[in-house]
């Protein structure tokens, strides 16, 4: 079955539900890494992707913006250029009531209103000002960080912004 609609999980208004030992088939987040490129290297800028709004932003989106944004930097820095971090992890369980499916079913329904479900899939819950990724560069590949940092935020479900947290003063805009 396809994913639903990212409106139907977005919202934080509910509960944070994440306790995994009580509940049974919890799947993996597909979050591969959190940290890549070099990873011993102090690079002297750094930026983040900082949320402007309370949002659930699931495991696939994260992974979707991990590979979009690193796939970048790594063409533009090689391999051992930046340090690229991902900085909130998927805890909160997303469940579901498997309902109708199949001809006329194109509506997601209120059957059974506020009805348990099964886990299927993994969230983090982001809160307004938190740094959801961030890049460590060079000051010569800051336009590049932020180029990358931008197509991060594409894949995600809420409206980011690109903060310079160290090095300003090397950066020549």
């Amino acid at each position: 079955m396809a994913l639903r609609p990212a409106r139907c999980y977005r919202d934080t208004t509910k509960r944070a539900y994440t306790r995994k030992e009580y509940v049974r088939a919890v799947p993996q987040p597909k979050v591969v890494h959190y940290v890549m490129g070099n990873t011993s290297a102090d690079f002297p800028v750094e930026f983040h992707l900082v949320s402007k709004v309370d949002i659930l932003v699931r495991h696939n989106a994260l992974e979707a913006s991990r590979i979009a944004g690193n796939k970048y930097i790594l063409r533009e820095c090689g391999r051992l250029g930046y340090k690229f971090h991902i900085r909130v992890y998927p805890h909160q369980i997303l469940r579901e009531n498997k309902m109708a499916a199949g001809a006329g079913a194109d509506r997601i329904s209120d059957g059974m209103r506020l009805s348990f479900g099964k886990a299927v899939g993994t969230a983090a819950k982001v809160a307004k000002g938190q740094t959801i990724i961030s890049i460590s560069v060079n000051p010569d590949k800051y336009k590049e960080a932020k180029e990358a940092l931008r197509r991060c935020s594409m894949k995600l479900p809420a409206a980011c912004k690109v903060v310079v947290v160290k090095g300003q003063d090397l950066i020549k805009d």
